[in-house]
């Protein structure tokens, strides 16, 4: 009983003492998005992921069916960007 009386003041202050922060802000995005994938959606475009030996890339499938590599889109369309 008198072990009850001494561990339940600790238990309460060390409950306590845990403080959550729900509203903690949120640490910022670093980098920004891909301008390819980003341009093909705004044309109304769909993006594909593709598998290849290389890894992943992607294409775009545009409002007229047409699929085209999603930088060859960007490349096609902003040729002043070009080295």
């Amino acid at each position: 009983m008198k072990f009850t009386w001494i561990a339940l003041p600790g238990v309460l202050l060390l409950s306590a003492c845990s403080s959550s922060q729900p509203n903690a802000p949120r640490p910022p995005r670093i980098g920004m998005p891909n301008p390819a994938a980003v341009y093909c959606e705004q044309q109304g475009g769909t993006l594909m992921p593709v598998q290849t030996l290389q890894g992943v890339r992607s294409d775009c499938k545009l409002p007229n069916g047409e699929i085209i590599d999603e930088w060859t889109l960007w490349r096609r369309e902003h040729p002043d960007t070009k080295k």
